[in-house]
């Protein structure tokens, strides 16, 4: 039912619009910045009506005021890190759900990237919104958690149906590969994987949407048997 449209911005950056036809209610996850999302959607004719944010940094809600200004729409995103995103109007945790239209996603709590990051299942649809959290044969630096939390945060996200489509939102997919040949070198699905990637790369094309299926074969972060082992890779990843 929804259509979810790929805007990247600013150098890495993917924002993921959303349009539910049956309500033409139309979203945005994480607007880095406005003008390029606006124009999108008014070349489609979507009114934005929703905002949702998965944390606060400023490549993820540096546009929030600016759509909200331009079209009223409302922001919903996490409650630990309201202090830090202003521009708020719902606040949500783990064990709340959203809306757009009829189509309802679930809120799920992954902090470590930020303290108070959220994801956003949408079971119907087979897709979850997960930020920062869960890269393309990766996941998110610690810069305000632990390692036990993201070891947690990725037995959360691989208990998800292997065919969900997990919209992360930057392109590191490449160096995100890199990494992992080095952490699995005798991983025969992840060198199939690179393949395919470094093909995508030279033509400039992206490489997600992923999926969890894919993930739980092929990221090094996911596949990581113990804290202490997903530990060491975060490490040596963050100085690879």
């Amino acid at each position: 039912m929804l259509e979810i449209v790929r805007i990247p911005v600013l150098s890495d950056n993917y924002v993921w619009l959303v349009h539910e036809p049956r309500s033409k209610e139309t979203m945005v996850v994480d607007p880095a910045v406005a003008e390029p999302i606006l124009a999108e959607a008014d070349k489609r004719g979507w009114k934005i009506t929703q905002i949702w944010n998965t944390h606060w940094h400023p490549d993820h809600t540096g546009g929030n005021a600016e759509i909200k200004a331009a079209t009223g729409c409302h922001i919903t995103g996490p409650e630990a890190e309201k202090e830090r995103i202003p521009t708020l109007d719902t606040l949500v945790k783990e064990g709340d759900s959203v809306k757009l239209g009829d189509v309802v996603a679930e809120v799920i709590d992954v902090p470590a990237h930020t303290a108070g990051h959220i994801a956003f299942h949408v079971a119907a649809e087979k897709a979850a919104f997960v930020g920062d959290t869960l890269f393309a044969m990766g996941c998110g630096r610690l810069f305000e958690g632990t390692a036990d939390q993201m070891f947690d945060n990725m037995r959360k996200l691989e208990a998800l149906p292997d065919s969900t489509k997990i919209y992360c939102a930057h392109e590191y997919t490449q160096s995100n590969g890199e990494y992992a040949l080095v952490a699995e070198p005798d991983n025969l699905a992840l060198k199939e994987r690179m393949a395919e990637v470094l093909t995508l790369r030279a033509r400039g094309e992206a490489t997600v949407p992923t999926t969890i299926k894919l993930e739980k074969a092929t990221n090094p972060f996911m596949r990581a048997a113990s804290v202490e082992e997903f530990a060491e890779r975060r490490t040596a990843k963050d100085n690879f």
